[in-house]
């Protein structure tokens, strides 16, 4: 079985970055994100539900809004594939910035 880390299209960047989600039914919740790539990202929430294929808008803590998919859940996060890849100079910024230590 192919694990989410070995099915990624580029590496993440550990990060620990405040944000909040919602999903199109609604639901709101904050959250943070732990890794972070041009095509997605892994997040953690408190309480909110999620299920693979569910769609969410991230919109982390100085930041627009990010629109994705839910790919893949584990007992500590979620995986986030964004709509549109994001500009990789910003996603560097944001490694560098908010590296998880």
């Amino acid at each position: 079985m192919e694990t989410p880390t070995q099915s990624r299209k580029v590496n993440r960047l550990p990060v620990t970055l405040a944000a909040k989600c919602r999903t199109m039914g609604g639901m709101r919740d904050e959250a943070y994100l732990c890794d972070i790539s041009t095509h997605g990202c892994k997040m953690v929430t408190r309480s909110l539900y999620l299920s693979i294929g569910m769609r969410v808008t991230i919109k982390p803590d100085g930041m627009e809004a990010i629109s994705g998919v839910v790919r893949w859940l584990s007992q500590d996060g979620a995986g986030i594939e964004f709509d549109s890849p994001l500009y990789a100079p910003v996603v560097e910024n944001l490694g560098v910035r908010h590296a998880r230590h």
